[in-house]
C-alpha cells in the first residue's frame, strides 16, 4: 500500500547554488515544490548599527562590503544620501565620473550573474567568457581607486582624485570590443535548446505580484514594468544621458536573462556618452575638515544592478555621525518573491529561480 507523504528538505546553507549562505526550506510532493521558505541571517554583522557609530566619512567603507558585486553602486547611494543630508553640491565633472563608474559596476555585476547563473543550470562555458570581460572592468576599477572589488570609490562631496593617466584609453579599448563579447554570450545561450528549456516559463512572477512585494530592478522590468530610478528620479549625471529601459513581458527566468543582457548594452551606451561629454573642472566640493549634521532626515534611492537600494539617514544637530541609518536592500526585498516563483514548480527549477534573483547574502543579512 502506497502512502502519500510530503517530504521536507533544506537547500543550503552550504549549497553552491544558493549564492552565499542562504537556506531554503522546501516541502515536496514527489518533485513538485508545495512550500518554500527562505531562511536568512547567517551573515548578519550589524552594518547599520556600526555606521551609526562611525563618522559620515567612515560609513562609506561599510557600504561596499554589503553587496561586494555592487560596491560602486552602494558607495554612490551612501555618498549622495549624505550629500542630501548635509546640503552639499557635487561638481559636474565628478557627477559624470560617478555615472561612468556606476555603469561599469552594473556591467561587472551582470557579468558575474550571467556566468554563475548559467553555470548553476549546466552551461559552464559562459562562466569562462563572462569572467574574462569582468576582469577588464576590475582592472578599470583598480586604475581609478586602487581596489578591484571593495572599491570605496567615492567621497562625500565628490571624488578623492581625478581620472588617472591612461584611464580613457582603457575605457575606450573595453567599449570597442564589448558589443562583440555580448554577441558571443548570446550566441552560446539565447537560442540554446537546453538553456531555453531550463528558463522559458520557469519561475514566473507576474507584474502584480512583483509590485505587491516591492520587487525592483531587472526582476520587475522582466514582468513588463518600466521602472528605473535612473529615469524616474535621475541622480548623478543620468538626467543628461540618452538611454533606454529594457523590459520584457514574459516574467520568467528567460525574460530576466534578456533584460540583463540588454541592460549591459545600455550601460556601454551610457559609458560612451560620459567619456564623449566629460566636462572639465574640479572633482571635489569644498568641505570643512569635520562634517557635522543638522537635524534632518533623508531617504535617497539609486538604481543598483539588483534594483532599488535606498539609504534612510537621520541626522542629529552637531553630530559627527548619523543618529539613525537604515538600508532598503534590493536583494532582501526581492528574495520575498522566491516562494511565489518556486511553489508549484519542480525542485530542479528552484536553482534557476534563485539564480534569476541575483542575490548576495552579505547585502540581505547586513
Amino acid at each position: 500500500m502506497f502512502k502519500n507523504e510530503e517530504m521536507e528538505i533544506n537547500l543550503g546553507p552550504q549549497h553552491p547554488s544558493t549564492h552565499g549562505v542562504l537556506r531554503v526550506k522546501l516541502r515536496l510532493d514527489g518533485e513538485t515544490v508545495t512550500h518554500c521558505r527562505p531562511m536568512i541571517g547567517y551573515l548578519h554583522r550589524g552594518v547599520e548599527k556600526i555606521c551609526e557609530n562611525q563618522s559620515f566619512f567612515q560609513g562609506q567603507v561599510w557600504t561596499d562590503r554589503m553587496d561586494y558585486c555592487s560596491a560602486v553602486a552602494n558607495n554612490l547611494g551612501w555618498a549622495e544620501a549624505n550629500e542630501k543630508l548635509l546640503g552639499i553640491t557635487v561638481p559636474r565633472r565628478a557627477q559624470y565620473i560617478r555615472t561612468l563608474l556606476n555603469e561599469f559596476n552594473r556591467v561587472a555585476s551582470h557579468l558575474i550573474w550571467l556566468g554563475t547563473h548559467a553555470m548553476d543550470i549546466g552551461a559552464l562555458t559562459v562562466f569562462l567568457y563572462a569572467f574574462r570581460e569582468r576582469e577588464d572592468v576590475l582592472d578599470i576599477n583598480e586604475a581609478f581607486c586602487g581596489s578591484r572589488l571593495t572599491t570605496t570609490a567615492f567621497r562625500i562631496g565628490g571624488l578623492r582624485e581625478d581620472l588617472p593617466p591612461g584611464f580613457e584609453k582603457m575605457v575606450r579599448k573595453f567599449l570597442a570590443k564589448f558589443s562583440d563579447c555580448l554577441d558571443e554570450y548570446e550566441a552560446l545561450l539565447t537560442e540554446n535548446r537546453i538553456w531555453k528549456k531550463r528558463t522559458i516559463g520557469v519561475a514566473k512572477l507576474s507584474a502584480e505580484d512583483a509590485i505587491a512585494l516591492g520587487v525592483t530592478g531587472p526582476m520587475l522590468r522582466a514582468a513588463g514594468v518600466a521602472y528605473d530610478i535612473r529615469k524616474a528620479f535621475p541622480y548623478a549625471a543620468y538626467a543628461e544621458m540618452d538611454f533606454e529601459v529594457p523590459t520584457r513581458t514574459e516574467a520568467d527566468t528567460y525574460a530576466r536573462y534578456e533584460v540583463r543582457m540588454a541592460e549591459m548594452r545600455q550601460s556601454a551606451r551610457i559609458i560612451q556618452q560620459c567619456m564623449d561629454g566629460m566636462p572639465e573642472g574640479p572633482v571635489m566640493a569644498k568641505l570643512p575638515k569635520i562634517l557635522r549634521s543638522e537635524v534632518n532626515e533623508v531617504y535617497h534611492a539609486t538604481e543598483s544592478p539588483k534594483g532599488e537600494i535606498g539609504y534612510y539617514l537621520v541626522g542629529e544637530k552637531g553630530s559627527l555621525n548619523p543618529y539613525r541609518f537604515h538600508v532598503r536592500a534590493p536583494g532582501f526585498i526581492n528574495l520575498q518573491s522566491l516562494p511565489k516563483m518556486a511553489e508549484g514548480g519542480l525542485i530542479a527549477d528552484v536553482v534557476a529561480a534563485i539564480g534569476s534573483l541575483d542575490i548576495v547574502l552579505g547585502e540581505i543579512d547586513r
